[in-house]
């Protein structure tokens, strides 16, 4: 008797629910929203044509089919365009591509050398794993609900970084030779491997957060168990990516092929060797106008190795950043640059330009959101890491368009790098990591400010891919 009386009771009380949420869509209310579309012939036809298509391929701005032109003032000599295939390790292969440019203008290396991506991802993928185990024990006294917390469970590891990984990681593990140490399946496609790794290292997270809340476990016991669980990551990472050397014989020639020397090295001494880079004398400088500017920030838990360095970053206005990017392709310099590289792409050109594409006149409206618009509501953010290494400047010095080598394969884009406008840079560009010497004194001095703490949760901070 209960049941079906209180049946019709609930019925009623969701009726009076609905009647009383004046925000919903009412028939009233639809009949006027409907007005927004008109079943014409016009409407019709082009209905058709969007429903069969690609939005892209009907929005292409035919006033703007012309505007492509690969000729630059100033470029530097870049070398075979690189292949991240389907993984996320555009920080690495961008970073490492800096570095790989120094080495083969240095030593007069083919142009095809590089150095091994699948042994600096295995270091990657090993310290990340100890970086978030690490974090866990830090974090073990608060709840699972805490901020902190829940932002570790939902990001154990990924293989998606950014600069300051690859500093910390060859300067604490060293660089082979790609033929040292090739791609394999997993490091080609991470996705599967990524998984594996995820899963069993939150399994890890809530054993190390039972331990400790046990009154008799030491912290000695925490470590040791801790050392147990990478015991576990690293046979994994061996097993899909293969063990990493700790010394190799290799042959050196020249870029006509002819053999220079074959030496026994360890991967710290052929760094030194071939790059000897000090990090300490690059900068990130950062254009992020939700934030004020000459302002230092940093991002916790933004690092690849527990014991390395969080991003630090210099925010600046663009006219600021474009004439120290100019400076360093100047003296035949790359940089480590990344941007929202989705936004108006023409994949078949490999142009980007923010007049590639009219949606508004497609869908009859407009599109206006400024970029700090864009940064604040979500819509636009760093998602992908290239090289930056020409700009093509007007008469007066100033720049007109710019060029990255990307991280694609040579047969994307035009011939493996993309061109962007002036405009789209300044709109869609966000990091770009400079050599302190291109860096204006004025500007140098404010690096040394104390970096005002950011969450590692930030929207504006997720990894490069």
């Amino acid at each position: 008797m209960k049941k079906l009386f209180l049946i019709p009771i609930l019925a009623l009380a969701v009726v009076g629910l609905y009647a009383q949420n004046n925000g919903g869509i009412s028939s009233e209310m639809l009949g006027k929203i409907k007005q927004g579309y008109v079943d014409n012939a016009a409407n019709k036809a082009l209905r058709n044509a969007i429903v069969a298509n690609d939005i892209n391929k009907l929005a292409v701005n035919a006033e703007n089919s012309t505007a492509f032109d690969a000729h630059f003032s100033n470029q530097v000599n870049s070398k075979a365009v690189t292949d991240q295939k389907s993984s996320g390790r555009c920080w690495m292969f961008t970073g490492m591509n800096v570095m790989r440019s120094k080495a083969i203008a240095k030593h007069n290396l083919p142009s095809d050398f590089q150095f091994s991506q699948a042994y600096t991802f295995f270091w990657d993928q090993l310290e990340k794993s100890n970086l978030f185990l690490q974090a866990i024990l830090d974090h073990r006294a608060k709840p699972m609900d805490d901020k902190h917390v829940e932002w570790l469970f939902k990001n154990p590891i990924g293989d998606g970084g950014q600069f300051t990984g690859v500093a910390d990681l060859v300067t604490k593990y060293g660089l082979v030779p790609k033929d040292v140490m090739p791609e394999t399946f997993s490091t080609n496609s991470t996705t599967r491997m990524s998984n594996i790794l995820s899963l069993k290292l939150r399994e890890y997270a809530l054993e190390l957060r039972k331990m400790a809340n046990n009154k008799s476990t030491t912290e000695q016991m925490l470590q040791d168990r801790k050392v147990e669980m990478l015991q576990t990551i690293y046979r994994i990472l061996a097993m899909t990516i293969g063990e990493p050397p700790t010394e190799f014989t290799w042959t050196q020639r020249d870029a006509s092929g002819k053999v220079v020397s074959t030496e026994k090295y360890t991967p710290q001494s052929f760094f030194k060797k071939f790059v000897d880079v000090d990090f300490s004398k690059y900068y990130m400088l950062m254009n992020d106008p939700t934030r004020e500017y000459y302002q230092v920030y940093e991002i916790e838990y933004d690092r690849h190795v527990y014991d390395g360095k969080n991003w630090v970053y210099l925010n600046l206005p663009m006219e600021d950043i474009a004439p120290i990017a100019i400076a360093s392709i100047k003296d035949s310099t790359m940089m480590y640059f990344s941007c929202d590289v989705g936004k108006f792409l023409d994949r078949d050109k490999g142009w980007l330009d923010v007049n590639n594409y009219d949606y508004g006149s497609l869908f009859g409206t407009t599109f206006n959101m400024t970029k700090k618009e864009r940064v604040a509501t979500f819509a636009s953010g760093s998602s992908h890491a290239m090289t930056l290494c020409a700009v093509d400047l007007d008469d007066k010095g100033q720049p007109i368009k710019w060029m990255v080598e990307n991280s694609w394969g040579s047969s994307y884009g035009h011939n493996g790098f993309l061109i962007m406008t002036n405009e789209w840079f300044n709109e869609y560009m966000f990091r770009v990591v400079v050599e302190e010497k291109y860096i204006p004194a004025k500007i140098l001095k404010m690096t040394k400010k104390e970096p005002i703490m950011l969450p590692p949760w930030d929207p504006m901070f997720a990894p490069e891919e």
